[in-house]
């Protein structure tokens, strides 16, 4: 079973709601971690629904911002929700439509792990960036803290053992702090440095977090699409009964990326 037949990603509503929303919250923090001064240029890889690009428009103040993704749709969602100076082009990461040297921070969120080379993606990156600038990125810990897809794939393997192998957190191994500082060391950038990222993920109440992974936006959203009824109903109850609850009914976990910086030299 190929792993990325399940990584779809054509509805900037769906993902909203499945990871949009928290990954806004991630965005918030990682953007302050990185602690730019205003009046620079931004350039966003894999910008996806243009969450880190809004983020960075409302609170760095920059010159400009350009995200760059290669989904019509999510570049669609971008260019119609991100307040300016965002704007947004369609794109491959691994060929970047933008000179050299011309950008003063390059950033990335919660998109290297899906591309096809991470590593040559980062060095794209940096040949993006003037001598002295920042390179940063974001990823979700799939394999640690990453809570209700820790819980959803736990209920997957255990009445489907041969679905391990889709798991994000054996995927993606590049989604710890010693292989994304190993990448941005590689890349020739300086100064690196990796920070965990924490954000509460609180659900109003199972509906809330079962009906977006209905949606199949994303790797896990995929598999289900995927089930037969009969399969997806037993799963549902699977993953119902594995996820904690407080008195109100309301389901409170965290969700948890890694965040990770450098400068090009010069």
């Amino acid at each position: 079973m190929s792993e990325q037949r399940f990584d779809v990603w054509a509805s900037g509503a769906a993902y909203e709601r499945y990871m949009g929303r928290w990954s806004r919250a991630v965005a918030k923090k990682f953007t302050t971690w990185l602690d730019r001064p205003a009046g620079l240029r931004w350039l966003d890889v894999g910008c996806g629904t243009g969450v880190l690009s809004a983020v960075v428009s409302t609170l760095c103040r920059p010159r400009v911002v350009l995200g760059i993704d290669r989904s019509e749709a999510f570049v669609s969602t971008a260019r119609a929700t991100c307040p300016p100076p965002a704007c947004f082009l369609l794109g491959d990461a691994m060929a970047l439509p933008v000179r050299d040297a011309e950008w003063d921070v390059a950033v990335s969120g919660l998109t290297l792990n899906f591309l096809p080379d991470p590593a040559t993606a980062v060095a794209r990156m940096a040949r993006a960036v003037r001598p002295g600038g920042l390179v940063a990125a974001y990823v979700w810990d799939y394999a640690g803290k990453m809570d209700f897809l820790r819980r959803f794939w736990a209920a997957v393997t255990a009445a489907d053992p041969s679905a391990a192998a889709l798991d994000e957190g054996r995927r993606f191994p590049v989604c710890r702090p010693e292989p994304l500082r190993a990448m941005w060391a590689d890349a020739g950038l300086v100064d690196v440095a990796a920070t965990s990222i924490e954000v509460p993920t609180v659900f109003a109440g199972f509906a809330d977090l079962w009906e977006p992974f209905l949606a199949g936006q994303g790797p896990a959203p995929g598999y289900v699409a995927a089930l037969s009824a009969q399969e997806r109903d037993r799963l549902r109850d699977a993953f119902d009964a594995a996820v904690p609850r407080r008195a109100d009914g309301s389901i409170a976990l965290t969700a948890r990326a890694w965040g990770v910086s450098g400068r090009t030299p010069g």
